[in-house]
C-alpha cells in the first residue's frame, strides 16, 4: 500500500515539475514548441530611438559563424552562446561537460584558434559521448538519492532522447547573420544547444523567443523577409 501511495504521489510532482518549468528537464513539451517571453518594458518603447553600433561580432561574423557550425559539427562543443553586444562566446564541451568557457569573438573567428582549443570528435563519437556521460550518472550511487518522481524524469529522457541533427544546426548557424542584419527588432544574443535541442534568442527590444530546433526553420519562415 505504501509503494503504491509513493508511486501516486511521484506521478503528480513529475507532471507538475514539467507542468512548472519554462524548459523542463526534458526540454520543450509538444505543446509549446515556441515560447515568446517580454523583456524591460523601457527597452521594448525606445528599440527604435536607439542607435545601432557594429559589435566586435558584427566585424567577423562571416568568418565566425562558419567556425561556430564546424564547432557544432565537428568539435568537441555541444552548446554555444553567442553575445553580439559584448563580443563573447560562451562554448560548453563534452570532455569538460560541467564548465563553461568564455572566447573573443575575433579570436573564434581564426580556424587557428579552433583547431589549438577544441578536439576534433565525429559528430556520431560526440552524440554516444552524450548518452555515456548520462548513462554513467544513471548508475552512480548519488543517482540513488533522487527522489522517485526525478528518477522518472530522467529515466523517461535518457529513453528517448535525440540530439539536434546536423541539418537543423546548419539552418541554425546559416540564419543567424540574416536575424542579426533585420532593421528594426535585430537579435542581440543566441544560445544554440544540441542537447536539450533547442534555441534561446533575445532581441534589441529586449524580447526572448526560445523555440525547439524542429519548429526554428517554421520560425525562420515565418518571421524572416
Amino acid at each position: 500500500m505504501l509503494d503504491k501511495e509513493i508511486t501516486s504521489q511521484d506521478n503528480e510532482l513529475e507532471e507538475l515539475v514539467l507542468r512548472e518549468s519554462i524548459v523542463s528537464a526534458t526540454g520543450l513539451n509538444e505543446d509549446s514548441l515556441q515560447i515568446g517571453i517580454k523583456g524591460d518594458p523601457s527597452l521594448r518603447e525606445t528599440t527604435l530611438v536607439r542607435k545601432r553600433y557594429e559589435s566586435p561580432v558584427d566585424k567577423v561574423i562571416t568568418p565566425l559563424m562558419d567556425n561556430l557550425e564546424e564547432l557544432m559539427l565537428n568539435r568537441s562543443c555541444y552548446r554555444v552562446f553567442i553575445g553580439f553586444n559584448s563580443g563573447e562566446i560562451h562554448t560548453h564541451s563534452i570532455f569538460d561537460p560541467l564548465r563553461q568557457e568564455i572566447h573573443a569573438s575575433e579570436k573564434l573567428a581564426d580556424k587557428a584558434y579552433l583547431d589549438r582549443h577544441f578536439p576534433k570528435i565525429s559528430f556520431e563519437d560526440k552524440i554516444q559521448a552524450m548518452r555515456d556521460i548520462y548513462a554513467a550518472i544513471k548508475g552512480s550511487k548519488i543517482f540513488e538519492t533522487v527522489p522517485g518522481y526525478w528518477k522518472s524524469i530522467f529515466n523517461k529522457r535518457h529513453q528517448t532522447w535525440g540530439p539536434m541533427t546536423k541539418d537543423e544546426i546548419h539552418t541554425i548557424m546559416s540564419s543567424i547573420k540574416t536575424m542579426r542584419d533585420l532593421p528594426d527588432f535585430y537579435l542581440r544574443n543566441i544560445t544554440v544547444c544540441m542537447v536539450q535541442n533547442l534555441v534561446r534568442m533575445q532581441f534589441n527590444c529586449d524580447g526572448t523567443q526560445i523555440i525547439s530546433a524542429e519548429n526554428y526553420k517554421k520560425f525562420i519562415e515565418d518571421n524572416m523577409p
